[in-house]
This record gives C-alpha cells, structure tokens and sequence, in this order.
C-alpha cells in the first residue's frame, strides 16, 4: 500500500465519522425541541420557599420512585442540581439547570415556573452576563476593601 493510499482511507474514514456526528448532532436538536415546547405547554407559576439547594447524584436525593425508574441511566450517574422546596403545604425536591441553582436564593420565597418536577426559570432571574458583571463588580469590591484594611494596618 502507497502513500496515498493510506491518505485516501483516513479521509474516508474522518468522513463517516463527520457525517455521523452531523445526524447525531441533528437528532439531538430535534430531540431537544420537542422536550422545550413540552415544557413551554406544560410550565406554570408559583411561589416556592425554598428551604435547600443541593448539587449531588439522583440516588443521594430523596426523589419518588417513580421519578427514580424513569431516568435515564446516564443521569442517574451524574451530578444534577436539585432544590428541596415548600409548595403549598408539600415539601418536593425539585430539579433545576445550573443558571436557574444560582440565581434561587435560600430561605426566601421566590416566584419561579415550574413544568412538573423542573424549574424552568425565577422572576426577575438574571441573564448570565449580567450575574458575571455582578461577581466581577463583587470581587473588586473586596480587593479595594483589602487594600483599604493593608494601608490601615500600616500606619
């Protein structure tokens, strides 16, 4: 086998492999829309308290069995943001994406929309270029605080 030969094999080979990813790619996008306009028909507003926030694995969470049987297995293994809150007069575990876990303070009733066991987002959330502008402003608030703290320690 030649040179070139070796060449034409590997280009084939990184073709299928594009090609796959692309279908793949292209069935994940219609996937995904589907479960967005589910959760657009099915979410609605209320007010929550609450009471805690956990980054932890499914099975660490007291979730309902049914819940439980439900999950794919691949989520069952990962570490998904979860927020044990009052509606009502219930105490559920809720499930929630990573820019909504921020934005829920804890101990305070908050005004969110939920679509089943998933908060879909909090009234009067943050985008996420504003919460980056927030922590950088934070951050250089506490630099001139310890500047401020070094000078007077000085004299």
């Amino acid at each position: 086998m030649s040179f070139l030969d070796w060449i034409i094999i590997i280009a084939v080979i990184l073709g299928a492999i594009l090609a796959g990813l692309y279908f793949l790619n292209k069935w994940a996008y219609k996937k995904m829309d589907t479960q967005q306009t589910m959760i657009e028909k099915m979410k609605n507003s209320m007010s929550i308290y609450v009471i805690d926030k956990k980054h932890d694995k499914i099975t660490n969470v007291n979730m309902p069995k049914a819940v439980m049987e439900q999950m794919p297995k691949i989520y069952k293994r990962m570490k998904l943001y979860f927020v044990q809150a009052k509606i009502g007069p219930q105490i559920m575990t809720l499930m929630c994406d990573k820019r909504v876990f921020a934005a829920i303070p804890i101990k305070k009733n908050v005004k969110v929309e939920i679509a089943g066991m998933y908060i879909v987002s909090v009234a009067g959330m943050k985008s996420p270029e504003e919460m980056k502008a927030l922590k950088k402003e934070k951050k250089l608030k506490e630099k001139a605080a310890k500047k401020a703290e070094r000078k007077e320690k000085k004299k």
